[in-house]
């Protein structure tokens, strides 16, 4: 299972825990229905530790609902006993697939701003197929 499943962009106060509600009801369903592997896009602002960017403290000063929102949903999944990957960019953009990305588990990679979307779905695609990083998060970025 993959997926990229986030709100729009402002996001309303109806859509405030979106994402944890959107977690809560796919692992229910995925336990119920014995599917165990699930990768799952995130937000780099998650990085406690990303220096440059500076990504916890721009996401907790300019996004700090998205940030509540997106921890508490990888919380559900951390929680599910799945077998979930958590992968967080950094800026997406609608550039092609390179093929060409960073990879770093448990941190975003050095100097991470942007990655497109369609090497998001590239790696997230590799990720189901290998059983790569499974109960780990993965930071990407070109």
């Amino acid at each position: 299972m993959l997926s990229a499943f986030g709100p729009r962009l402002p996001v309303s106060k109806a859509d405030a825990h979106l994402l944890q509600q959107f977690a809560a009801a796919l692992t229910a369903a995925m336990l119920r229905t014995e599917v165990r592997r699930v990768i799952v896009e995130s937000v780099a602002f998650l990085f406690k530790d990303s220096i440059m960017p500076p990504a916890y403290l721009l996401g907790r000063l300019l996004f700090p609902a998205i940030v509540a929102d997106a921890s508490a949903m990888e919380e559900v999944f951390e929680k599910s006993g799945l077998d979930w990957t958590m992968v967080r960019p950094p800026e997406l953009t609608d550039k092609p697939r390179t093929g060409k990305y960073r990879v770093r588990e448990g941190h975003l990679p050095n100097f991470g701003f942007s990655i497109s979307r369609a090497d998001v779905a590239d790696f997230m695609i590799k990720a189901a197929e290998d059983h790569i990083s499974v109960r780990n998060i993965v930071g990407l970025s070109h």
